[in-house]
C-alpha cells in the first residue's frame, strides 16, 4: 500500500507530513517538530510577532519544548515552563492534573513543581503547544496554571489541527486538516 502525504507551508518551510490512520473513521498528518531546527526557529519567529505580553511561557512535555525554548530566548525570557508527564522525585507538593490526548489514546497527567507553581502565581502566563487537536491538553494546561494562581493570556501552537481551527481563542500560524478515511472495494 502505497503511503499517504500531506504537504504545507509552514512559517516559509515546505514539510511533507505523513498521513497515520488513528481511529476506523480517521487519518491525521503527523507533524513533528522535535529535530526539526529549522522549522523550531521560523515558527518561533512568526509566533512570537502574535502574541500578548506574558511573563512567562508553559508547554506540555517533550513536543513543545524546542519551540517554547526558541519563543523564550526571542522574548529575552530568563525562565519558561515545562509541564511534565510524571510526578517526578525532586518535586515538592506538585500540581497535578489529567488529560487524553489524541496522539497518545490514553489518559496522561501533567505536572508542575511546588517551587514552579509558585514564580507562576500572579503572573501573565502563555500556554504553548505543537499542534492544537481537540483540546484536551490545553485544558489540563489551563488546569495548571490556574491552580498556581497565573493569569492565563492565551494558548499559542504552531498548527491547529481539525475543527481547533475554527476556534477563536487561540494563536496559531496554520490549518491542518484532519481526512477521513475512505475505503475502497
Amino acid at each position: 500500500m502505497e503511503a499517504k502525504y500531506y504537504e504545507m507551508n509552514i512559517a516559509g518551510c515546505i514539510r511533507r507530513l505523513p498521513r497515520v490512520r488513528i481511529t476506523d473513521k480517521m487519518e491525521i498528518a503527523s507533524f513533528v517538530l522535535l529535530g526539526d531546527a529549522e522549522l523550531v526557529i521560523k515558527a518561533a519567529d512568526a509566533l512570537v510577532k502574535r502574541l500578548p505580553r506574558v511573563d512567562y511561557l508553559i508547554t506540555a512535555e517533550a513536543k513543545g519544548i524546542p519551540l517554547v525554548q526558541e519563543m523564550a530566548r526571542i522574548l529575552g525570557m530568563k525562565r519558561y515552563f515545562v509541564a511534565r508527564k510524571s510526578v517526578k522525585p525532586y518535586m515538592t507538593d506538585p500540581f497535578v492534573t489529567e488529560v487524553y490526548s489524541i496522539t497518545t489514546q490514553k489518559k496522561q497527567i501533567l505536572c508542575l513543581d511546588k517551587e514552579e507553581s509558585d514564580m507562576i502565581r500572579g503572573k501573565k502566563i502563555l500556554i504553548v503547544d505543537d499542534v492544537i487537536s481537540t483540546g484536551e491538553s490545553l485544558k489540563a494546561m489551563e488546569s495548571l496554571v490556574e491552580k498556581a494562581g497565573g493569569e492565563l493570556m492565551g494558548k499559542a501552537a504552531v498548527l491547529a489541527e481539525g475543527d481547533a481551527a475554527k476556534r477563536k481563542d487561540i494563536i496559531y500560524l496554520e490549518p491542518l486538516p484532519v481526512f477521513p478515511v475512505t475505503v475502497s472495494r
